[in-house]
């Protein structure tokens, strides 16, 4: 994709992220996708910023893992359009069959994240996909639910990071993308 190409998707995007001060608590300014997702152009842009980077960067990847519940939203279409699967982490107990799970510590006490036992094998490259990268103490606990289930993590892709809460830190060594910054 040509670079003015990229820089007029990357202001569409950043143009439908609408900050809502003040919640879920006091002090917290939150990035809403919602707008992202009722306008077509800025959804497609997204997914073709997102699309043009796992191209380049990342051809061998053979599945995408989305994040409940905002990565449900990205990666089932950014997997149709490079013609790979998409599997599903989820909190606890959302899953049916036999399920490999793991717990992990939030901002606020601990949750348990969990994918079928089934979902990835053994030695798949797979890229993880969520909405925003804050503390990263989500995306983290889903890299070791992968490494769990001896996948090839090639990288986490995420919408929004929050750089001054330094979640990609927690990442290392799983590179990182993100489309906008704050």
């Amino acid at each position: 994709m040509a670079e003015s190409t990229t820089k007029l998707k990357l202001e569409l995007v950043t143009k439908n992220i609408r900050p809502f001060p003040d919640f879920p608590s006091e002090g917290i300014l939150f990035s809403d996708i919602s707008p992202i997702l009722k306008n077509p152009r800025a959804l497609t842009a997204v997914i073709d910023l997102f699309e043009d980077h796992v191209r380049m960067t990342y051809p061998q990847v053979e599945l995408m893992v989305g994040l409940d519940a905002r990565g449900f939203l990205f990666g089932p279409l950014l997997a149709q359009r490079l013609g790979v699967g998409f599997a599903l982490i989820r909190k606890k107990g959302k899953l049916p069959g036999p399920t490999v799970s793991v717990s992990y510590t939030l901002e606020y006490g601990k949750a348990e994240a969990e994918i079928q036992e089934d979902a990835v094998s053994a030695g798949q490259k797979v890229l993880l996909i969520d909405d925003l990268l804050a503390t990263g103490g989500t995306l983290y606990a889903a890299c070791e639910l992968m490494k769990k289930q001896k996948a090839d993590v090639l990288g986490c892709l995420v919408v929004i990071e929050l750089k001054d809460l330094n979640g990609v830190e927690k990442l290392k060594p799983f590179p990182l993308f993100s489309l906008v910054q704050y």
